[in-house]
């Protein structure tokens, strides 16, 4: 009885052992392939070969944290999601940043996102985006903060004729637009009501500059 249990005991040791060698070590269970979604701009292989993660490497062991880390070392992506399919994918889920404004620097234009992180620099500016100007183009700068949110708020219709934003202060914000007209919107504040109201302003008003800083109180010029 002591023999068969012993006997028992080391085949259920074996199979134990023998699983635990093909998850944790074998190449059985390693990635056999890398799955890429959510890249619009970013080249799939790219991401892959950022992720760092070779060839059958034990899926069970790749640390999902580190991966993630190293493929937002790509500063396109803003998030990054890691997770295993068995038997034998990665999935790798990219959101892209999405490019706001171009800000002029050194001859050259650096695209930035909504929250004012580089994406990439460039030669010239897209033409659909707005070129921001302010006196301290870094991240967290209030008047930049204030001059993205403004740029984010400005109504779908209107945001492809603004030409250029200029933010010297949080409260100082003014667009141009491409016919010539200003608006004066000023801080980041009620930006829906300034939107309806610069709305209706646009289409009904002539002027050359449009003042909505305050809602209660607009007046053009």
């Amino acid at each position: 009885m002591k023999a068969r249990t012993a006997f028992l005991g080391l085949l259920t040791a074996g199979v134990v052992g023998t699983a635990a060698w093909l998850v944790f070590f074998s190449p059985v269970l390693g990635v056999r392939s890398i799955e890429i979604v959510g890249n619009l701009t970013v080249p799939s292989e790219r991401i892959k070969q950022q992720a760092g993660v070779p060839d059958l490497h034990p899926l069970a062991t790749v640390n999902l944290a580190d991966v993630e880390s190293r493929v937002l070392g790509i500063r396109q992506l803003a998030k990054a999601k890691v997770d295993r399919i068995w038997p034998g994918t990665l999935k790798i889920e990219v959101v892209e940043r999405e490019p706001v404004a171009a800000i002029p620097a050194g001859g050259k234009v650096a695209i930035v996102d909504k929250q004012g992180v580089v994406i990439e620099v460039k030669s010239a500016a897209p033409p659909m985006l707005p070129l921001l100007k302010v006196d301290n183009p870094a991240v967290g700068d209030p008047a930049m903060t204030a001059a993205l949110q403004v740029i984010q708020a400005v109504p779908a219709a209107l945001a492809p004729k603004v030409r250029e934003v200029r933010a010297g202060t949080a409260e100082g914000v003014t667009l141009l637009l491409s016919d010539g007209r200003t608006v004066i919107w000023g801080g980041a504040d009620r930006p829906k009501e300034k939107a309806r109201i610069l709305t209706s302003l646009l289409k009904r008003e002539k002027a050359t500059v449009y003042d909505v800083s305050s809602p209660d109180v607009v007046t053009l010029k």
